[in-house]
């Protein structure tokens, strides 16, 4: 079975991968086993390793991620972690996000783009030097 955001969820994991990270963790809900199995072969063609993470039931966007929390800071004396939702795909500046998260010294960075329409999306507001 293919879902329809999976080659959404691959463009990101291939960039991850090629950023050097090493450990993907996917919140997911709907027929886990088929989403398991299908990013088997992903797991192998990128050398990433995918972790699921179970949802009983839709906890919104926050929800998975801290029912994901333990899984996250696993191994991750940094924690530093990426966040994405599988509806988006561009060209992840991964690397260089790592960096500017390092060199600012805040607790978060976010990636945001301009879009025509942002009531489909919401707003950001922020200062000329983000």
């Amino acid at each position: 079975m293919e879902f329809a955001n999976l080659p959404i969820v691959c463009h990101q994991i291939k960039a991850l991968a090629e950023a050097g990270v090493k450990e993907v963790i996917l919140a997911i809900n709907y027929e886990p086993e088929k989403m398991e199995a299908s990013l088997l072969k992903y797991e192998k063609e990128y050398g990433i390793k995918i972790t699921c993470s179970l949802e009983d039931e839709p906890m919104g966007t926050a929800g998975p991620i801290r029912l994901a929390k333990e899984l996250i800071c696993k191994d991750n004396p940094d924690e530093l972690f990426f966040v994405f939702n599988s509806d988006i795909i561009c060209d992840f500046p991964i690397k260089e996000m790592i960096e500017f998260h390092k060199s600012h010294g805040g607790e978060g960075t976010l990636m945001v783009t301009e879009v025509e329409d942002p009531s489909k999306y919401g707003v950001i507001v922020s200062k000329e030097n983000g």
